[in-house]
């Protein structure tokens, strides 16, 4: 079945006749044999790792004040939008999870980095147990005050150690009450991170916008890769758009083996091959993903399957039905956050870590709002009236918590259940479980995704590409 979905994958194994010895090698080195034995990744790179650099700090916010602390991270200069969590626990899985990428992280815990970092373990699926992506994701850190000695039976090294060794810089020692005050009052803002320099004026120019490019490109799987469960025979098809590994894990663990497509990926073309559709979190803008929004809106004039999306992927689901998207002042980050179901009247205390959102007046007579926001009254979650399809902007599989709303996995999956047994009955020759071969030959990790680098490194690494794609075009 899979030969019909995973073009690339069909194409090596096709080749394999011809040159086995070379290729079958290659191939087997970006898979282990297939069910549940555990991905062994490749060790993470350390080009960008830095020593602990202790030297003076400047928090820049553009337009506005500057803020003098000490280094406590990596030594490099970083711009970005900054934004703030007020999390209170759980800053291993904030910092990894992709949604940040391109931001300076600002926490209002007053102490950060006292039960250290944890190392880098799996659990019997083979998915990270204590972060939510390979690599530090946030652009930048900042916090009033480090825990430099941490104590904690998971901790290997230290919050400086660690962003020093992803090459992240990191800055302590400054008043996070009054940078949270200027954001809540001015809405997020540029902002950039000088380590060991004077802050000068004329450098505002040179701060960058995340916003100008596509950072889901930046953090989405360039290739197909799969995760089996053990304990069922549901077949998920996950659209990467910077997915968490607790996502994964809360499928997985709920007897649904996942294939992860790339964000633009045609998923129109092969939904008949799977039980469900999911799509990810993911950073930044939405409206970027044109191409992911046009093939959900195809996906969903053609088949049946249920879909599920959360945070970023709750919105691509509102873009595709017709809804509009609006940015937030300042958006929501948090793990207390209070979300209405409206089918219920009941409240889930939730995690959340977005800057856009749905706007609900704009959906289309077939959908209706699911969650609100009993903050700010912004939407946080939309569901069709009549077909099993719905997204949630905030979190149900929040690592760090709460876990109130995990039950929409229960939701989604029993959906997934009712679709495939009646694709049994239509169709007796459907088979949706992946092809043993194929799930061996399929990568077990994200492939091709690169470590947050510096918002001025990733912008031209996506002016190159749209130069790149010019030219092809031309």
């Amino acid at each position: 079945m899979l030969s019909r979905v995973i073009g690339p994958a069909a194409s090596r194994l096709a080749l394999i006749t011809k040159r086995p010895s070379t290729l079958t090698n290659h191939i087997r080195s970006l898979a282990t044999v297939s069910g549940n034995t555990p991905r062994m990744p490749p060790a993470p790179p350390r080009t960008r790792a830095t020593p602990v650099s202790h030297d003076r700090a400047t928090f820049t916010i553009r337009d506005g004040p500057v803020f003098n602390g000490k280094s406590f991270g990596a030594k490099s200069n970083v711009s970005g939008e900054a934004v703030f969590t007020t999390s209170l626990v759980g800053y291993p899985e904030s910092l990894t999870d992709p949604s940040y990428r391109g931001q300076i992280l600002v926490f209002t815990q007053p102490l950060i980095g006292n039960y250290g970092i944890p190392s880098a373990t799996r659990d019997e699926n083979g998915l990270l147990r204590y972060f939510e992506s390979p690599n530090l994701q946030a652009a930048g850190v900042v916090v009033a005050d480090v825990a430099e000695q941490y104590s904690h039976w998971t901790a290997v090294k230290s919050l400086g150690e660690w962003c020093a060794e992803e090459g992240v810089p990191a800055v302590s020692g400054v008043d996070t009450r009054a940078i949270v005050t200027y954001l809540r009052e001015q809405g997020s803002s540029l902002a950039r991170i000088t380590i060991g320099e004077e802050y000068d004026a004329d450098q505002d120019e040179a701060f960058v916008d995340p916003e100008q490019i596509n950072l889901v490109s930046k953090v989405s799987t360039k290739a197909p890769f799969h995760v089996s469960s053990g304990t069922g025979d549901s077949h998920v098809a996950v659209i990467d758009c910077g997915v968490k590994e607790n996502i994964l894990r809360s499928l997985v663990g709920r007897g649904a083996s996942v294939t992860c497509f790339p964000y633009d990926y045609p998923i129109h073309k092969v939904a008949h091959h799977f039980d469900g559709v999911f799509i990810s979190n993911g950073p930044g803008d939405p409206t970027h993903c044109q191409d992911t929004v046009y093939h959900l809106r195809r996906l969903m004039e053609s088949s049946q399957i249920p879909v599920m999306g959360i945070c970023l992927g709750h919105q691509l689901l509102g873009l595709a039905s017709g809804a509009r998207t609006v940015k937030l002042k300042y958006g929501n980050r948090a793990h207390n956050i209070p979300a209405l179901d409206l089918t219920t009247g009941r409240c889930h205390i939730t995690s959340q870590n977005h800057g856009y959102a749905v706007d609900a007046s704009t959906l289309h007579p077939d959908w209706k709002e699911y969650f609100v926001n009993l903050n700010d009254s912004s939407n946080e979650g939309i569901i069709h009236k009549s077909r099993p399809i719905f997204g949630t902007q905030f979190h149900p599989e929040a690592r760090g918590g709460p876990l109130d709303s995990s039950y929409l996995f229960d939701t989604y999956l029993e959906s997934v259940g009712r679709y495939r047994r009646n694709q049994a009955v239509l169709k007796p020759m459907r088979d949706s479980r992946p092809s043993p071969l194929l799930v061996d030959l399929l990568a077990k990790e994200r492939v091709g995704v690169v470590p947050t680098t510096g918002m001025e490194t990733l912008l031209r690494m996506g002016a190159a590409g749209e130069e790149e794609a010019a030219a092809r075009a031309a």
